[in-house]
């Protein structure tokens, strides 16, 4: 069974995201939306929210999981017996922000990273951007799926 993880902080979910797992479904027997805690890091929405999200974006969706976790994401990987790490590129910043964290992650753990190009549509869309158009009371509603537009 192959089996990928595709972390992130999902603060919130994005169309950006929600185009990465739908393709990646078609890829993997299974994918874990892994949420990863960062006690240091302050969100704009509770991880209950955040699941909440993804739960329901992806209620119709039995290959889909969504798990939260601390620490390091290869030794997530290992200790839940999966082999893969889903990663969306946007833009060449991406590539080599995540080609770095990739060749680490093989470094300490024989996990492998599959990176899928956004589509064209959702790869100016980012986490960042979104929050910034809330606070700001803009239209953000164009950039996230339903399950968050009802927040």
């Amino acid at each position: 069974m192959k089996r990928a993880l595709f972390p992130g902080s999902f603060d919130p979910l994005t169309l950006g995201h929600l185009d990465i797992i739908t393709r990646g479904v078609t890829l993997f027997d299974e994918i874990i939306v892994a949420i990863g805690v960062n006690a240091e890091k302050k969100y704009m929405f509770s991880l209950e929210e955040r699941i909440k999200f993804i739960e329901d974006t992806f209620a119709h969706e039995a290959k889909i999981k969504v798990v939260a976790y601390e620490g390091l994401t290869v030794d997530f990987c290992q200790k839940i017996d999966v082999s893969f790490i889903l990663r969306g590129l946007r833009n060449p910043a991406d590539f080599e922000f995540e080609k770095a964290i990739a060749h680490t992650n093989r470094d300490l753990a024989p996990i492998e990273t599959v990176f899928l190009l956004t589509s064209a549509d959702t790869s100016y869309i980012a986490s960042n951007i979104v929050r910034d158009v809330i606070r700001n009371n803009g239209d953000y509603t164009k950039l996230v799926p339903e399950a968050v537009r009802v927040q």
